[in-house]
């Protein structure tokens, strides 16, 4: 699931969902459970916004580890081009190797079929145990359409979600489309504004503008190395 960020102003009433402010947050009395976050994305490129959303949730949530998951056949684009899964899980991969606390996972890379979460995280469950933690990490526009994700009932038995917004977004949009039944296993992580696309800096690669900064210096090469997304222009 592609992590979207939008920049409104926030609604008054509402910060009692958001899970904000500047300490870590305990969300479990019980220390020896394994906390895992998971992001999802097509990462098509992964950008610094991607990390830096993965690396605040990890500090707020007091998480042990974050897993990228590159998805496979991402099943809400099926009719947008996409490069190539080991081309996004390489990048995936050269993006988060100097955080320890970062991992990267072929699980969706190696199944066929559409890349739903619920398998994923199902994977995970068998994988780590019935008793981890796991904690989605996706956008806060992205999680609006939670209720057309495949088995979303599922979805919420099995972890809670981290929703990432801008300074100042809105969650008013959010409590009036979601039942309090899925608000009630939602965080809200306000993160620095990083307004960054993985469309916009495909869109730029394409024109040969650069995209140094937006992206770790090992995607740069790796797709300059690569001679990704050049078709596009």
């Amino acid at each position: 699931m592609e992590v979207g960020l939008r920049g409104e102003s926030r609604e008054e009433g509402v910060e009692s969902m958001a899970s904000q402010g500047p300490r870590p947050q305990t969300l479990d009395p019980r220390p020896e459970t394994l906390a895992i976050g998971v992001m999802g994305g097509t990462f098509d490129p992964i950008h610094i916004g991607h990390l830096i959303i993965a690396e605040e949730a990890r500090y707020r949530f007091q998480l042990d580890r974050v897993i990228f998951v590159p998805a496979g056949i991402p099943p809400h684009k099926p009719d947008e081009p996409i490069t190539d899964r080991e081309h996004r899980y390489q990048m995936t991969v050269l993006a988060t190797q100097d955080n320890p606390a970062f991992e990267t996972s072929r699980i969706e890379v190696e199944r066929p079929g559409p890349s739903y979460t619920v398998d994923t995280l199902m994977e995970f469950k068998r994988i780590y145990g019935e008793e981890t933690r796991l904690f989605f990490i996706t956008g806060a526009d992205a999680i609006l359409e939670i209720l057309t994700w495949h088995q979303p009932e599922r979805l919420r038995f099995m972890c809670k979600f981290i929703a990432a917004t801008r300074p100042g977004y809105n969650l008013g949009e959010v409590k009036r489309k979601l039942p309090k039944a899925y608000l009630e296993h939602i965080f809200f992580l306000e993160v620095p504004g990083v307004h960054i696309s993985s469309t916009e800096l495909r869109s730029r690669a394409a024109a040969g503008m650069p995209i140094k900064y937006l992206v770790p210096a090992a995607v740069e090469d790796y797709i300059i190395q690569n001679h990704l997304y050049r078709a596009e222009k």
